[in-house]
């Protein structure tokens, strides 16, 4: 099967998978035109082209759902990227801004089992997205986005929601960045910005925007 579909093809069941995965509900036309940067008319037309083969179903106002068999290939394209990204990271000092577009480029699932052997079988990679195991399991934490957090409440920066190279840039310019421990101090009530501490009793202002593209594992949760 997976040698029977394209790469472009291969973009669209990760981006579907990605899009589940976030909002916990089929996804959405729109959803996928905005993941794909294309537009509604194209991704119609690709629906339809992966519905053909079996790898997806799609009701018309209820959104794309993942077949089986395209659970299984989005599955381990994900493994792939993510435990490429790892390598990239750890391992040849790459910036986690300038991994994801590097990774989307590598095959071989030999050279992926061996990887992930070298490396020790990560959980998660280096924007916190969990990594699927050799059987398709991926490993979950409690976490939530900065922006649900109450004053007083503290956490570890643990993920990231948008891979952009201007936000992780961004997060790298503010000290923002994976393992970083905040406490948020306040909420403004104008336009939703807070207030937080980083461990280095540095106190900063983010935008609603950033607080809703950070998680974070607050501290009383189990890991």
């Amino acid at each position: 099967m997976e040698s029977t579909i394209s790469q472009t093809e291969e973009n669209y069941l990760k981006a579907i998978y990605k899009i589940q995965e976030r909002a916990g509900k089929p996804a959405s036309t729109n959803a996928i035109a905005a993941a794909m940067n294309t537009s509604a008319a194209s991704v119609t037309d690709m629906i339809k082209r992966l519905s053909e083969k079996d790898l997806v179903n799609y009701e018309r106002y209820r959104g794309v759902t993942m077949t089986n068999d395209g659970q299984r290939i989005a599955t381990t394209l994900i493994r792939k990227h993510r435990l490429w990204e790892v390598f990239l990271v750890e391992k040849l000092d790459f910036s986690w801004d300038e991994v994801h577009d590097i990774a989307e480029h590598i095959q071989s699932a030999e050279l992926i089992e061996r990887l992930d052997e070298y490396l020790e079988f990560p959980r998660f990679d280096p924007h916190g997205d969990p990594i699927p195991d050799a059987d398709g399991v991926f490993t979950f934490r409690k976490q939530i986005l900065l922006g649900e957090m109450s004053a007083n409440e503290e956490g570890v920066i643990v993920g990231v929601q948008d891979h952009t190279s201007d936000f992780l840039q961004y997060l790298d310019r503010m000290e923002l960045t994976l393992g970083t421990e905040i406490k948020l101090l306040e909420r403004y009530a104008y336009d939703d910005s807070v207030k937080i501490l980083l461990s280095n009793e540095k106190e900063i202002v983010i935008s609603k925007k950033v607080s809703q593209h950070l998680f974070i594992q607050k501290k009383f949760l189990e890991k």
